[in-house]
């Protein structure tokens, strides 16, 4: 997630007395031909020809406009202060040479109006991210946009329609419109290549195939144990490393590092990057060039004799919410939990010689540190450790900074005779650099119905039961804040993980003993590091079994820490294969049932 800028108190202010007095207004659908009331001001419409499109398409449209010439604008729409400007509305058949038009109404982010933009010149941008018409298996009929290699992003999905900035004037009360015309396609995402060490693989769920009623597929990036080739009768361990969607294993390099990369110097990288997020900092200090040094230092100790011999796996699960499916059975995304694990595990540990459920492991950070816990929870029997790294909120009695159950407001706490806004990102001195307000405006505006693409989107796509429309039931109102008690109670009793390691701990506690593994940091920039505290607070006095769970916290140390207190986040996120196999390695061997092959994978 962005690095965000630290917003001034008038401005938080400014956003609790908004928070405060907005209703919960309508937000243009902007459907194709539909009559829309006239608004006086600018109005600017968004169209593509027919060299893009024959047919018509359905998408949101979004008219994208920024003051920085960089970069293009649809890669400057952030959370953070510096964000750049965009506004959207959804098109239902919207014909080739037809305009989407926005005007004062249409809402935006994060200036909520055309109308109170500044009039100046800015760099203007227009994009249509598209939808696909799914028929799903329980009857509902729903309008996404399918993954396309490119891990559910909307500035970059293949077949997206764009067209190139251009610097117009833009006065808010001229009468005369603006056009756009989207004259540019998105490419393909380029092939990534197997090696020795590195394979792709992809398979059709039949699961996943019968929900969405199209061919619907889970992939994998594999990472093979030196001497699996010539070791033949070898079986091996598996370890599952859950995150966000990847085309290759950047953390595994088989050549030396790019010579012609800038050098680091890891002093400066420590000091004023030291999460490894930090995109401009760390690029100023040769951070790119140093990822290169740790991930051909991995293949080193990968390939080096003590070594534990595993399969690395690396799971593709993008979707048509997210990058990934956070690894469990959803009403809105489908069975991707018994999808990963019993038809994609089983086809890897086939193909490449796996052990077992015994020798397996689950282990991430941030979405992959929920999703390893998750795993480990509703599949207990499947996998023998869990890892977890500042994972998600796992207790949604903090759902970052919000308790699902006893507030009544997602974006304000709310006193008698004042209201405080809620951040939702901070730095490591606690000072605001996003609101949830904010963040999920942002979202709101780049897709209705959890289409953003983004984080707070697919928590509720996830946790939340399929509303009347096909879409999922709101956890909150979008533009108010306002919390549903009835979706909470369906999120508590579903997808909260401390929860229902709580309510089932006597038939789960004998299958998670001595299992979970918990590190966060305690100045973590989405404030992960409360909802595991609670998860401590059972596990400490847990009995029959006694939990045997491991809670580490970094000290001032922010997302996503990992449990290594000799090194910044910067280094310790690049070591999370060499500090965490070795761990599994002696679980698995000391946890081996009778007759179990602990010997043809050492080697």
């Amino acid at each position: 997630m962005p690095t965000l800028r630290t917003l001034s108190r008038a401005a938080i202010a400014a956003a609790a007395i908004a928070a405060l007095a907005v209703t919960a207004r309508h937000v243009p659908s902007a459907h194709a031909g539909a009559p829309r009331t006239p608004v006086a001001g600018l109005r600017v419409g968004v169209s593509f020809g027919a060299a893009q499109s024959k047919t018509p398409l359905d998408g949101r449209m979004l008219l994208l406009i920024s003051t920085d010439s960089t970069e293009e604008p649809r890669f400057q729409i952030i959370d953070a202060v510096g964000t750049q400007q965009a506004f959207g509305v959804d098109v239902d058949g919207l014909q080739p040479g037809q305009e989407a038009m926005f005007d004062a109404s249409v809402l935006g982010y994060p200036v909520a109006s055309l109308a109170d933009i500044k009039p100046g010149d800015y760099w203007v941008q227009g994009l249509l991210h598209i939808y696909t018409t799914y028929h799903r298996s329980d009857g509902k009929v729903v309008k996404l946009p399918a993954d396309r290699g490119e891990g559910q992003q909307w500035n970059t999905a293949p077949g997206n329609l764009y067209s190139a900035p251009r610097k117009v004037h833009i006065d808010p009360s001229s009468a005369t419109p603006l056009h756009v015309v989207l004259d540019r396609v998105m490419p393909p995402i380029p092939v990534a290549h197997d090696t020795k060490y590195v394979k792709h693989i992809r398979i059709q769920s039949e699961r996943l195939t019968k929900f969405w009623g199209v061919p619907t597929y889970l992939g994998a990036v594999i990472v093979l144990p030196f001497g699996w080739d010539t070791h033949p009768n070898a079986h091996y361990p598996v370890a599952i490393l859950h995150g966000h969607f990847l085309t290759n294993d950047d953390d595994f390099r088989e050549v030396p590092p790019d010579s012609s990369l800038p050098p680091y110097n890891l002093d400066s990288i420590t000091r004023y990057c030291p999460n490894g997020h930090e995109a401009a900092l760390c690029v100023k200090w040769g951070y790119p060039r140093f990822t290169q040094v740790m991930a051909y230092q991995e293949f080193q100790t990968w390939t080096s004799a003590g070594f534990p011999r595993v399969i690395k796996v690396n799971i593709q699960h993008a979707n048509q919410y997210y990058d990934d499916s956070y690894a469990v059975n959803s009403e809105n995304l489908g069975p991707y939990g018994d999808a990963i694990n019993y038809e994609l595990l089983p086809y890897i540990e086939k193909t490449y010689r796996g052990l077992g459920a015994w020798a397996r492991a689950v282990y991430g950070g941030s979405t992959g540190g929920w999703e390893a816990f998750a795993s480990q929870l509703f599949y207990p029997d499947e996998f023998n450790g869990m890892y977890a790294n500042c994972p998600d909120p796992i207790d949604f009695h903090a759902y970052t900074t919000i308790d699902l159950y006893g507030d009544k407001n997602a974006f304000v706490s709310m006193g008698p005779w004042r209201t405080t806004p809620r951040p939702a990102e901070r730095d490591y001195l606690g000072r605001t650099r996003a609101t949830v307000e904010q963040v999920n405006t942002r979202e709101l505006v780049l897709g209705t119905h959890s289409r953003s693409g983004g984080q707070w989107d697919i928590w509720e796509a996830v946790f939340s039961p399929v509303g009347a429309d096909g879409y999922p039931k709101r956890i909150y109102d979008k533009r108010t804040g306002v919390i549903d008690p009835a979706v909470a109670a369906y999120w508590r009793d579903h997808y909260d993980l401390v929860h229902i390691m709580r309510r089932d701990w006597a038939t789960l506690g004998p299958k998670l003993a001595g299992k979970m593994h918990f590190n966060v940091g305690l100045a973590d920039n989405f404030f992960l590091n409360d909802a595991v505290y609670l998860a401590q607070d059972f596990a400490e006095h847990a009995a029959s079994p006694k939990s045997d769970a491991t809670f580490d916290y970094g000290m001032r140390d922010e997302h996503c820490w990992s449990g290594d207190h000799s090194v910044p986040n910067a280094v310790s996120r690049l070591t999370y294969d060499t500090r965490f196999i070795p761990l599994m390695a002696a679980h698995w061997e000391a946890t081996a049932p009778r007759g179990a092959d602990v010997t043809s994978w050492r080697y």
